[in-house]
């Protein structure tokens, strides 16, 4: 379990190679924007 493992991180850094257990870009989480609707109050005259 070293440099000569591929299965390893470490392994995979010495041979270059990305896969499950070197993903080549940190996953990254999808963020949906909440669209918050403006109300329009009527205001009433008296």
């Amino acid at each position: 379990m070293g440099r000569g493992d591929i299965k390893t991180k470490k392994g995979k850094i010495f041979s270059g190679s990305f896969g499950k257990t070197r993903p080549a870009k940190p996953a990254k989480k999808v963020v949906v924007p909440t669209v918050k609707k403006k109300v329009a109050v009527a205001k009433k005259k008296a």
